[in-house]
């Protein structure tokens, strides 16, 4: 027994020590396979096989790592990336609006009572970069690609407005009392959102994803509604739906004609007013040929009220007035009633142009500008058709080319590209609707229709005129600038000069003498005055003079001195056909003291010209720079001095006036640099080369346009700047001559 306890291994020790041994020798083993490192978490399985718990949990960890990746993805993309407290902008207001009457300005002189300007967005779609703009309930209503911006439009005062950063306005909408906007991302036309808004406070009302409007105009980027009611489209465009503007819920669905569709990202597909809307739709025809047609639809119900076939296959251009449609296909102008009866048509390709015609709607008359079949280039026509007779009431010939109407308080507003051909103010005129009888005024606006961009626009209520043009400034993507016009201070002279009286203007011939034109070698010129007309005054004095060089030395691009293609109307001096750009603000340089007397020894040459930031713009505008100057290096072969062309283009009632006008000018030119060595109070070198010069002097603006050689129209706008410093072309003291 003690030797069991105390001398000797027990049975069951024993018995067991060959398994131990086994299961040192094993894992001994699995050590040194391991590289040291003991590994556990294994068991055997029966028959020997182990079993790894390791790899399992791994497998579990992997799928648990991926899924919570995915839900940051999610929880990162629904609320930081699509959040709204980053990407939105939006302003709201509680201070009430006075409602405007329905007036426009009196007759006589325009004054701005403010003004904003709206840069071009180019979003991710092409095409849409318009600006519109619409007039009521006391607010003018600016949209672009930006957003909404809404503001007073009795001040100008901002009143609230919604951007979305990296979305982009598509189309907009208004009925009663609601504002909708419709949004795209950037660069995924398939995340569409649709909101609306309280058109007087901005109060977000409800969005909706995924709708998408019917038939938006690219131009004004206008999609029809009424009676509370949204247009949207689905199935490819074939399908119309009502969405509801006060719940964003559907109310109605009206399949389109079989084989039609909606026109997709054209000019201006649709128009409509509160209770009916009017869409341009592609047809398919017999054997294949398509051709156009014209659905006018109710809003609040969807029903169609009447469908029209049109003459073309291409997108027409459709406009809606109260108790009018016009549509403008291509081959003809058309004019339809409330039930859809055509009761005007004017036949012709360019009818309207590239736009579609300026037209209003007032006492049962329709009021309509276009171009008539046959008839010369650039020939327009003023009509007043009876609705529905169809009867022409009265008719004007040869109208200015109206690039808008507006009608308030019977008296139509017409907006002429220029005051007259040779001036730069552009114009507005009040024709009487009963029988076409106008009165003219400027307005201190300037215009120039070559530019891409926004169309003009006009509108008129509360004793003012809302007028929008396009302008290259800020270069390059342009912007469209909108004036709100009050009635001016009536001056001593004529409505149609803005006030002015017509001998303030200068003689345009007068402005170079003789010393003048000896120092530009210009002193066999012949001088060949021009005159022109605002409205039914006609100026006593010629505000343009062209100078043509003696027999065998005119311009090498015309044996009479003159551009091809250049001439102005009535053989006025060249109009500004180069498109925009502008820079300081009127005002912005300290006018400069009056320049030496520009035909003195000494003064012939300089430093070419200064550009915005001060440096030379190399354009050797003076000669100075070698064979392309006048005067160019020793053993150089002078050059011939061409035609060129001095033109009074505007007199200001004031200072500011005139300041106005020239940056309103400058401002619609691609290129435009200020020049500080012309010595006037402002001066701009408008186009690529330095062969204009545009200037002001006190309350007079000038143009001075001269080709060949460089450098010539900066010299002799030296010399018109002394002369009016020196008291309108009258010789000052110590100048040659005197």
């Amino acid at each position: 027994m003690g030797e069991d306890l105390h001398g000797s291994t027990p049975s069951f020790c024993r018995e067991d020590a060959p398994h131990k041994a086994r299961w040192m020798s094993s894992r001994k083993a699995r050590y040194a396979e391991g590289g040291g490192a003991v590994v556990g978490g294994s068991r055997q399985r029966s028959g020997g096989r182990p079993e790894s718990v390791g790899g399992v949990r791994v497998a579990l960890g992997v799928i648990s790592g991926v899924v919570a990746i995915a839900l940051v993805a999610v929880l990162v993309d629904r609320f930081v990336l699509g959040a709204e407290w980053w990407q939105v902008r939006h302003t709201v207001t509680a201070e009430p609006v006075t409602p405007q009457r329905e007036v426009g300005p009196p007759p006589g002189p325009l004054a701005v009572s403010w003004e904003h300007t709206t840069r071009t967005h180019h979003g991710s779609v092409a095409g849409y970069d318009g600006v519109a703009y619409a007039v009521a309930q006391g607010q003018v209503v600016t949209a672009s690609g930006r957003g909404l911006e809404v503001r007073d439009a009795r001040t100008g005062a901002g009143r609230w407005s919604y951007r979305r950063s990296g979305w982009t306005l598509l189309g907009w909408a208004s009925t009663r009392s609601r504002l909708l906007g419709y949004f795209e991302r950037d660069g995924d036309r398939g995340d569409r959102l649709i909101i609306a808004f309280d058109a007087l406070s901005g109060g977000l009302l409800w969005q909706r994803e995924g709708p998408q409007p019917a038939a938006v105009s690219r131009t004004t980027l206008r999609w029809p509604a009424g009676s509370d009611v949204l247009f949207t489209t689905g199935d490819g465009g074939r399908t119309l739906f009502g969405l509801s503007a006060v719940t964003g819920n559907r109310v109605w669905r009206l399949p389109l004609p079989r084989g039609c569709k909606l026109f997709e990202g054209s000019a201006q597909p649709s128009g409509a007013r509160e209770d009916l809307a009017a869409l341009a739709l592609d047809c398919a025809g017999e054997k294949g040929k398509r051709h156009s047609r014209l659905l006018a639809v109710e809003p609040g119900e969807g029903a169609v009220r009447w469908d029209r076939r049109l003459g073309s296959t291409e997108s027409p251009e459709v406009s809606m007035l109260d108790g009018a449609t016009l549509v403008s296909d291509g081959t003809a102008l058309r004019a339809f009633d409330e039930d859809g009866g055509q009761f005007a048509v004017r036949e012709g390709d360019g009818v309207c142009g590239d736009t579609m015609c300026p037209a209003v709607l007032k006492s049962g008359r329709l009021l309509i500008v276009y171009h008539p079949d046959g008839a010369k280039s650039g020939e327009t026509r003023m009509e007043a058709v009876g609705v529905p007779s169809g009867k022409v009431e009265w008719q004007r010939e040869d109208v200015p080319a109206y690039a808008a109407l507006a009608q308030a308080g019977g008296q139509v507003f017409a907006l002429r590209p220029r005051l007259s051909g040779r001036l730069l103010p552009a114009g507005v005129d009040i024709v009487e609707p009963g029988g076409g009888d106008t009165t003219t005024a400027p307005a201190p606006i300037s215009m120039n229709l070559d530019l891409p961009g926004p169309r003009p626009w006009l509108a008129a209520a509360g004793g003012m005129l809302y007028a929008a043009v396009p302008q290259a400034a800020p270069r390059p993507d342009g912007a469209s600038r909108l004036f709100a016009l009050r009635g001016g201070i009536a001056g001593t002279g004529p409505a149609e000069l803005g006030g002015v009286p017509e001998a303030d203007w200068p003689d345009a011939c007068s402005l170079l003498e003789k010393p003048d034109l000896i120092a530009a070698r210009a002193e066999g010129h012949a001088a060949e005055p021009s005159g022109t007309s605002a409205g039914s005054v006609r100026l006593p004095n010629p505000v343009s003079c062209r100078y043509k060089p003696p027999a065998g030395e005119g311009d090498r691009d015309d044996p009479d001195g003159t551009k091809p293609g250049r001439q102005g109307p009535e053989g006025a001096s060249p109009e500004p056909s180069e498109t925009e750009s502008a820079d300081p603000a009127p005002g912005s340089d300290a006018p400069e003291s009056p320049a030496p007397d520009p035909s003195a020894p000494g003064q012939d040459g300089g430093d070419g010209g200064s550009g915005e930031d001060g440096e030379n713009d190399g354009s050797g505008a003076d000669g100075a720079d070698g064979e392309e100057g006048e005067e160019g290096e020793e053993g150089e072969t002078e050059r011939t001095v061409g035609g060129f062309t001095v033109s009074v283009r505007w007199v200001g009632r004031t200072e500011h006036a005139a300041a106005q006008m020239l940056d309103a000018f400058q401002a619609t030119q691609a290129k435009a640099r200020t020049r500080r060595d012309i010595g006037a109070d402002q001066a701009y070198e408008i186009g690529p080369a330095a062969g204009m010069i545009a200037l002001r002097v006190g309350r007079h603006v000038v143009v001075v346009e001269a080709d060949r050689p460089a450098g010539v129209a900066a010299r002799l706008a030296r010399s018109v700047a002394f002369r009016l410093h020196q008291g309108s072309g009258q010789p000052g003291p110590g100048q040659p001559g005197s």
